[in-house]
């Protein structure tokens, strides 16, 4: 039932009123006597949101209704409100004809392997603890947890911000980054601000493609810095102010080697670049790679040498902060960097780039390849990695054999620091999918 980032799918299909109302008595019969719940600007979000509270009050459990806010604020506020866990309805960076469920602990972190799979259980099972008529929980509403956010990410920046930021929402429920920056006195010129569940303007994922209307105009008003959220606003994305759509890899780069010291670690997805590698070196850090998603990352990142976590899509996580990712605190983190040590494009071009090569290939039966696959790599490589897929280190390189958990495809990708090697490694890594299918 549950991906790496909660329950998702085609509203309607595989994500329901039934599911959800599922869903709130499950999270409340497995213990939450009080939870938070709040939504993107999804036209399906309203129902969902309703069925999911009749759920929760239907077991006993008390909802803190804040209203259609951003995911990061959901997940903050379970504490704020002295709640036990969170719910935002939610598909994040999704079309809009999608929704979801998130669900979020005290500390911000979402909830665990463990925990996913209990709520997985009561789903199935129907293994619900319904409430007599005078047992049944209450509702109540909250106005101000923007608010509250915005006021923890003001505290976040390190000084005043003479900066001039663009900021496209998206049409998603991550205004509170526009808010923020111009309280923090940066001059701001918001796009797609409007809450719009259907995403008019652009695409809700913040990709180079879906951003370039934010790049050029970046480029053209010579403002700053460019930031893109997400529908949810989870993700942060950037542009410098020539107008180059930062990769995901770099700003992973530049967060890491800005938040560790000697002896830190972070926590990067198996796919990360060596290039993080690298530069969390040269600061005397390393790297511990767990699964792809966000919620592996911040698993890892609760742990206490763990000072930063993130993801290339734009998941970035400081565990000082909060164990969710939070789009408009990196924005804030970000504007920071550049007001302290100059042009976005400067610190981006200080960055090592090397060459990856992927390749996705259709397979029937990635399940028995991918077993023929592990058996083979570990019998021939020293450095292998089993947490999500087959990762190989190869000192100088490294190769990625992965299936995709949507799709019949096993995902191929290698990096080296020269092409010539890159291509080495990825055709011995392709040869060796080929041979088990």
């Amino acid at each position: 039932m549950f991906g790496t980032s909660g329950v998702r799918g085609t509203v309607g299909r595989e994500v329901t009123a039934a599911l959800a109302l599922a869903v709130g008595r499950a999270v409340a019969s497995d213990g939450a006597s009080r939870v938070v719940v709040g939504r993107d600007p999804r036209a399906s979000g309203e129902m969902l949101v309703d069925a999911l509270s009749a759920g929760l009050r239907e077991c006993g459990t008390d909802v803190v209704a804040l209203g259609t806010v951003s995911t990061p604020t959901v997940a903050r506020s379970v504490e704020w409100e002295g709640a036990d866990a969170g719910v935002a309805v939610t598909a994040s960076h999704n079309p809009p004809e999608d929704n979801g469920l998130k669900l979020w602990t005290p500390s911000g972190q979402a909830f665990d392997e463990a925990r996913r799979a209990e709520i997985t259980r009561r789903v199935r099972e129907e293994a619900f603890d319904l409430r007599a008529w005078d047992e049944l929980g209450t509702i109540e509403g909250v106005a101000d947890a923007t608010e509250r956010h915005a006021d923890v990410l003001v505290r976040a920046a390190d000084a005043p911000l003479d900066l001039s930021v663009v900021v496209d929402v998206g049409n998603g429920a991550g205004q509170v980054t526009a808010e923020v920056l111009a309280e923090l006195g940066c001059t701001v010129r918001a796009l797609n601000a409007q809450p719009d569940g259907s995403f008019p303007a652009r695409p809700s994922e913040p990709t180079a493609e879906n951003c370039r209307t934010l790049s050029a105009f970046v480029a053209e008003t010579g403002a700053d810095l460019g930031i893109a959220h997400d529908g949810d606003a989870d993700r942060m994305r950037a542009a410098t102010e020539t107008g180059e759509f930062v990769s995901g890899d770099a700003l992973l780069a530049l967060f890491g080697r800005d938040a560790a010291g000697e002896g830190d670690r972070i926590a990067v997805p198996v796919d990360t670049s060596l290039a993080v590698d690298d530069e969390l070196a040269s600061v005397g850090a390393t790297v511990t790679r767990t699964p792809v998603g966000d919620v592996y990352v911040a698993e890892e990142a609760a742990k206490s040498d763990v000072v930063f976590g993130g993801e290339p899509s734009g998941a970035w996580i400081w565990p000082d902060e909060t164990l969710c990712p939070d789009g408009p605190l990196a924005a804030v983190r970000l504007a920071s960097l550049v007001a302290e040590r100059g042009p976005l494009s400067a610190l981006v071009d200080e960055l090592a780039v090397y060459p990856i090569l992927r390749e996705s290939v259709e397979l029937a039966d990635k399940e028995s390849v991918m077993e023929r696959v592990s058996e083979r790599v570990r019998a021939e490589y020293a450095d292998v990695s089993t947490v999500d897929g087959v990762r190989t280190d190869l000192g100088d390189a490294w190769f990625l054999l992965r299936a995709s958990g949507t799709q019949p495809l096993v995902r191929v990708t290698a990096e080296a620091r020269d092409e010539t090697r890159a291509r080495e490694v990825f055709d011995a890594a392709r040869a060796i999918v080929a041979d088990a299918s």
